[in-house]
């Protein structure tokens, strides 16, 4: 089975940390740890089988199939799959107007 190096971008680090430090500040460190960790075990997960995230249907609406999803409730980890590389690229609270983001910090619009 072919085992992918997965890279985290400088953008998705900051989403982490900033989701991180929200939920420190509204509930506590210890629920922020606890939601940092399984989304970091999410994204080590795509090491093995990246291909089975969907494209997110906001991205498919410009017909960009180049990213892919998967799902740690409510947030939504994007990812590109290269070669023999998954990178991801944008973590965030799938309750925001997810449109407007993805197209500011993926598409650069």
């Amino acid at each position: 089975m072919k085992k992918f190096t997965v890279v985290v971008n400088a953008g998705a680090e900051r989403d982490l940390d900033d989701i991180t430090a929200y939920i420190g500040e509204r509930d506590s460190i210890d629920r922020a740890m606890v939601v940092a960790t399984r989304i970091e075990r999410s994204i080590a997960a795509l090491e093995t089988f990246p291909n089975r995230g969907a494209y997110p249907k906001e991205l498919l609406e410009y017909g960009n199939r180049d990213f892919r999803e998967i799902h740690f409730k409510p947030y939504r980890i994007l990812y590109r799959v290269l070669t023999n590389e998954v990178v991801v690229v944008l973590i965030a609270d799938g309750r925001r107007d997810m449109r407007t983001l993805l197209a500011r910090r993926l598409l650069g619009a």
